[in-house]
């Protein structure tokens, strides 16, 4: 039970910005129990974002939009957007793979850095705003960052590192299948209420695949910049979805 606490106050030190003023210890065991409380951690942003957009229903829509989308970002300090524009800059030098790996590491952003950064939160925000225009049900901004941190438990599990040194093959040593099973927990608890939850249980799983093969093919491997990646990804592919699903579908397979 002590090493489950410890994993918790791991991943919420590790995936947000809310202090933590404890020294937890670096084992193993915590480890893996940080890496199964990444869902739970994002719930918990979620849950902010939710309680913000609905004190703000009575705003006008776009500066809610932009007000949960700087929310959402400052909770995680823009951890993982620095994945993103280090994947951008490597992929847009059109460079061999020896040199897209020293880009990667390179501190500095590029131009292809800024401008995925820029249409990343520019296409969140959009997404936002019509969303809750659309006045969609507040429980799919509460899964969201679950499922998005779920995506880079299982692509950190799943796919080997391309070196053998880093924070993502440190935590790798620890870490198996089961564990991207036992993230899923708390999800599949809430899906019993949200049964229409499952589908975007499963369009993550198949996002996870799509990016696993696109690291692989194209990196040879990953590490800790393409988790962060994975996990901006996750929640960019969810938003198109569920504002996909909510626009388009006459019938709603999300029940919303």
């Amino acid at each position: 039970m002590k090493s489950a606490l410890f994993g918790l106050l791991l991943a919420l030190q590790f995936l947000t910005r809310i202090p933590i003023p404890i020294a937890c210890p670096w084992t193993p065991e915590t480890r893996r129990w940080a890496v199964r409380c990444y869902p739970l951690v994002g719930l918990l942003i979620g849950s902010v974002l939710a309680l913000l957009a609905f004190v703000m229903h009575n705003v006008p829509t776009p500066i809610t939009a932009l007000a949960v989308l700087s929310v959402w970002v400052t909770l995680s300090g823009g951890l993982h957007l620095d994945g993103v524009m280090d994947i951008a800059d490597a992929l847009g030098s059109n460079q061999p793979l020896a040199r897209r790996w020293e880009i990667l590491k390179d501190p500095q952003i590029g131009s292809f850095g800024m401008l995925a950064l820029v249409f990343l939160l520019a296409w969140k925000g959009v997404l936002l705003w019509a969303l809750l225009a659309y006045n969609a049900p507040w429980w799919w901004l509460v899964v969201i960052p679950a499922l998005g941190r779920w995506a880079g438990v299982a692509l950190l599990v799943l796919t080997s590192c391309a070196q053998q040194k880093g924070l993502a093959w440190s935590w790798q040593q620890s870490l198996g299948t089961l564990d991207v099973v036992l993230a899923l927990v708390p999800m599949a608890l809430i899906t019993l209420l949200v049964p229409s939850l499952a589908l975007m249980g499963l369009a993550t799983a198949v996002f996870v695949g799509l990016s696993r093969w696109f690291m692989l093919r194209l990196f040879n491997g990953i590490n800790g910049d393409m988790v962060g990646a994975t996990i901006e990804g996750g929640e960019f592919w969810l938003l198109i979805l569920v504002w996909s699903w909510w626009q388009f579908a006459t019938v709603s397979p999300l029940g919303i």
